[in-house]
């Protein structure tokens, strides 16, 4: 009986061939940076495919390799234009649905338009809308990083995999800030006193929270609220029927509940877009005593003059992920930190490739998470 080596190219076969494609949908080559580190943790080559703009600013999307029955992952990291970010991620995820593709998993770390997740007067909520759309272009599945909302999730009609960066956030916390046993963790509304209280419980320190701070008032003058006129009319239906107003919300003075005198303040949020309230609530923790503010977030948008301006402020310290690229806003200001998440999104990638179960990246994480 004869034993015949194979032959060295079918010994080193590449795992695209087992079934497993990896696509970048970003035209701009500076969002490809996460799409490569991924690539790099798997052993695998990113998937030949041309996403360009035409000079009448459509969008075009050309795969040059073949998806027939394989398990497609397109990266799509959101640039400055968002609008055209999601037309590369639907055209792609649409071409790979025509072209037989066995599964289209989005991997999209920050979800556009994840803060228009509620109705305001007579808006829209348009991350539904959004996650309809990733629905009917032929999306199966998608892996998503701290959703601003997590009830985002129920917009879609598909599995959703929100995973979280809070434990590479708490690992910097206890291995580039010396003193952090010093530290008191900070939410700079109570609308993110759950967050700052998950990091405060694991990290076992005190939490502070800044309560009274200015805030985008909304104009209730002109949505109709007081349409129709408030004056009794006889054709009322029914005469005695006086509907209770609601009492107007008054701000009340700045306040910090909890002490940060002499102490770290470590502000944790999930966004950093106008860092307005950032820098208010700094200035204010300055006021309390705290020596050192660090700012915490997993996706840092930092839009228009948001670098200039933390350089400007008391922030010693802004610390976000490569969810979204930023190295540009990393010249203007040498404060922004950045932690790398490829790690968790490379195993989740993995793991649904190999069919295998999602709980290892959920652990210890609860309902309030």
């Amino acid at each position: 009986m004869f034993c015949v080596a194979p032959p060295e190219s079918e010994a080193k076969m590449n795992i695209t061939k087992g079934g497993l494609v990896l696509f970048s949908a970003n035209s701009n080559s500076s969002c490809m940076e996460l799409s490569k580190k991924i690539a790099e943790r798997l052993g695998v080559e990113m998937g030949k495919v041309q996403v360009y703009q035409e000079p009448d600013r459509e969008t075009r999307v050309q795969i040059q390799e073949s998806v027939r029955g394989k398990d497609v992952f397109i990266i799509q990291t959101v640039s400055k234009d968002v609008n055209t970010t999601i037309m590369e991620l639907l055209i792609m995820v649409y071409a790979c649905k025509t072209s037989c593709a066995k599964s289209i998993i989005g991997v999209v770390p920050y979800f556009p338009y994840s803060k228009q997740c509620k109705m305001r007067k007579r808006g829209s909520i348009v991350s539904k809308l959004l996650a309809s759309m990733m629905c009917k272009a032929g999306l199966t599945h998608l892996i998503t990083m701290d959703l601003h909302q997590k009830e985002i999730q129920g917009f879609f009609n598909i599995p959703v995999d929100n995973l979280r960066a809070s434990p590479f956030l708490l690992q910097y916390i206890q291995e580039e800030i010396p003193d952090y046993r010093n530290a008191v963790i900070v939410a700079k509304s109570p609308a993110s006193a759950k967050r700052a209280q998950s990091f405060a419980e694991r990290l076992r320190l005190g939490i502070a929270v800044i309560h009274g701070e200015a805030q985008d008032a909304e104009s209730d003058l002109v949505d109709g609220r007081h349409s129709p006129p408030m004056v009794r009319s006889a054709a009322a239906i029914h005469p005695s029927l006086e509907i209770p107003m609601l009492i107007p919300k008054e701000k009340p003075p700045i306040t910090v509940v909890g002490d940060v005198g002499g102490r770290i303040a470590i502000i944790v949020d999930d966004i950093i877009d106008d860092v307005d309230s950032f820098l208010a609530a700094a200035e204010t923790l300055k006021e309390r005593g705290a020596y050192k503010i660090f700012v915490m977030a997993t996706h840092g948008l930092l839009s228009s003059d948001a670098p200039l301006l933390i350089e400007e402020s008391a922030i010693d310290e802004v610390v976000v992920t490569n969810t979204i690229p930023h190295e540009i806003q990393k010249l203007q200001c040498p404060k922004i930190k950045t932690v790398d998440i490829s790690m968790t999104l490379s195993e989740a990638i993995r793991r649904i490739h190999n069919g295998e179960s999602m709980s290892y990246l959920f652990r210890n994480i609860g309902l309030d998470d």
